[in-house]
């Protein structure tokens, strides 16, 4: 796994953890399937460019609520902002 891919499955725990929800929430919340999230946290799929807009939204939506804290760097280290595919 590279290093993007590690920091993305950090991400997602991450976000999981601080939120208390399961893989099967956050695929809910995401409008992805749970297999999706899943496999994005075991690191064995990487989001397409949509699934990163919708994370990344939903990332900048639950800070904003003050129910996520999560620096920009890990945001920006997870590549949630970028247009690579």
């Amino acid at each position: 796994m590279d290093t993007e891919g590690r920091s993305l499955s950090a991400l997602i725990k991450e976000i999981r953890r601080q939120l208390s929800l399961s893989q099967e929430d956050l695929a809910r919340q995401l409008g992805v399937s749970y297999a999706t999230v899943n496999r994005w946290e075991n690191g064995l799929s990487k989001p397409s460019k949509l699934a990163k807009a919708q994370l990344k939204a939903f990332c900048e939506k639950m800070i904003e609520r003050g129910k996520l804290a999560l620096s920009a760097d890990m945001i920006d280290f997870a590549d949630l902002g970028s247009d690579q595919p």
